[in-house]
């Protein structure tokens, strides 16, 4: 129960934090902004979609990945996993790579540097817990994978079945794909949220009235 309690606020939260983003992605200095050029827009959609098929799909269960279930430490060799053996890493980067490339901003820089460098962490921290919880079995498979798209495979230690397209053949796959045009779709909503945020400024009666009163 408490996972369902613990899950439902951090979704929620979710969405503040993006609208955060949102309202300062332009902030701090300006290096450039090429967000309203019609190819730019389009190729990072492009990205940003692929991102997120990389970004869940290591975990298959989508109740672990909100925590409504206890996750737990899979050691699996199929699908995303043969590609790169952290694809939330991948996922990562995909999507901070084609959110700069539109807006080329100290805080946007800084906030990407920041995602990637956390997922960059969980790389190592990842392979430490794999191997301490499944110890030889993980090594090996190890040895055959890479974090590095397609270099076990391009190295020759990874080959790919025939029929490897039936392990791409997954549920979750659809509901993160719907998620992700959903997400795409409420992008304008968010921006309103943001502008919404960014012009109310301070509306006094709040137990920390003192506290930002004296920061303003």
């Amino acid at each position: 129960t408490w996972r369902v309690i613990f899950a439902f606020p951090s979704l929620c939260l979710a969405y503040s934090w993006i609208v955060y983003f949102i309202s300062h992605a332009h902030d701090g200095i300006q290096f450039y902004d090429i967000s309203q050029i019609g190819w730019v827009h389009g190729l990072a959609w492009i990205i940003n979609f692929i991102s997120f098929l990389f970004l869940y799909p290591s975990v298959y269960n989508l109740k672990e990945v909100a925590a409504v279930e206890k996750p737990k430490i899979h050691l699996w060799e199929t699908g995303i996993i043969r590609i790169t053996r952290h694809p939330q890493y991948v996922g990562q980067a995909m999507w901070s790579a084609a959110h700069l490339a539109m807006v080329g901003t100290s805080f946007t820089a800084l906030t990407m540097a920041l995602l990637v460098g956390h997922h960059y962490f969980a790389c190592w921290n990842g392979d430490r817990r794999l191997e301490a919880e499944h110890g030889e079995n993980f090594l090996k498979i190890k040895e055959r994978t890479s974090v590095i798209p397609f270099q076990a495979i391009i190295e020759g230690r990874q080959q790919l079945p025939k029929d490897y397209y039936k392990e791409l053949i997954r549920a979750p796959f659809v509901l993160i794909a719907v998620g992700s045009i959903g997400a795409y779709i409420a992008h304008p909503y968010m921006q309103a949220g943001a502008a919404l945020a960014r012009n109310t400024g301070l509306v006094p009666g709040g137990i920390l009235d003192d506290i930002f009163l004296e920061l303003n």
